[in-house]
């Protein structure tokens, strides 16, 4: 049996509570840009599995992927390069890594099909799952009616670790299990309530040179929790960049295809180069860059 542990770059689980050798799954390296650090998070992270750690597999782009060029523990890749993590584990990378105990893997859709994909010895769970990751992961490209479901469904309740677990198990058996089936169904109909909020907040974008700029700050507390994927895409529409910002926090966004690299220009070492978060205090920084952008 393979414990599947669900985090995210900045919040990862104390090794001594993993069961024995561990993969971890589209996990990034902690950049700069997002309040967490590769010296404080990560690397503590990969010192205390020590030689637990079985292998790991990523495809965000960040400056220290080099210092682990010579481990083969570690298949780092660049978001470029590979635009999903699960088209990187095949059934090759997990037979390289040996007898696996725990499952780390990122909590999105891209993360839980790693996952699923790991658990089947590197087979897609369903015929196309892979190029459904990629779809949703970079929001280019065509996405399956079995893929939309599954995005909805964790888009509708995004904090909810037991559907995660829901859908793994799933996808891992077959996805033949009619209680699990309605449970996410059921999730994948929240989403509209988050989607039409999406839409009310989009409605406030303003237009500044190459981006576009909606203030979310106080819209959760009046209105309730929105997507903010949604918000971004529909921000992407009237602009090249996309920004959405609240009280906390500074997110952008760019299409996959734009050319742009966030990273680069906001100085974050790690990351995704489309999409990137920063604390709000950098909100006048991030308007000056974004002058240049057309």
């Amino acid at each position: 049996m393979k414990f599947v542990v669900f985090a995210s770059p900045r919040k990862l689980p104390k090794p001594a509570k993993l069961v024995g050798r561990v993969v971890v799954l589209d996990i990034a390296f902690a950049a700069e840009g997002t309040g967490a650090r590769f010296s404080t998070v990560t690397e503590p992270f990969i010192n205390g599995l020590g030689e637990r750690l079985a292998m790991w597999v990523d495809h965000h782009d960040h400056a220290l992927h080099s210092r682990f060029a010579d481990d083969p523990r570690f298949v780092l890749t660049t978001k470029q390069e590979h635009g999903a993590c699960p088209e990187l584990v095949t059934p090759e990378v997990v037979a390289r890594a040996g007898d696996v105990d725990t499952i780390v893997c990122h909590d999105d859709l891209d993360g839980l099909y790693s996952a699923v994909k790991w658990k089947l010895d590197g087979r897609e769970p369903y015929e196309g799952a892979d190029a459904d990751a990629r779809a949703v992961d970079t929001r280019v490209g065509p996405l399956s009616k079995r893929g939309e479901w599954f995005d909805r469904a964790l888009r509708g309740r995004p904090r909810d670790e037991k559907l995660r677990a829901v859908i793994v198990d799933y996808l891992v058996r077959g996805m033949k299990d009619g209680d699990a089936r309605a449970s996410i169904d059921e999730a994948a109909d929240e989403f509209a309530l988050h989607e039409e909020r999406a839409h009310e907040l989009a409605k406030g974008y303003v237009v500044e040179g190459g981006a576009a700029y909606v203030d979310a700050s106080g819209f959760v507390g009046r209105v309730g929790a929105y997507d903010k994927t949604l918000a971004l895409l529909l921000g992407q529409e009237r602009a090249t960049v996309s920004v959405v910002f609240d009280e906390q926090t500074v997110t952008l966004a760019a299409g996959f295809d734009s050319g742009l690299n966030l990273l680069t220009l906001l100085g974050i070492d790690g990351g995704m180069p489309t999409r990137v978060s920063v604390p709000r205090a950098r909100l006048t920084e991030v308007r000056d860059v974004l002058r240049k952008v057309r």
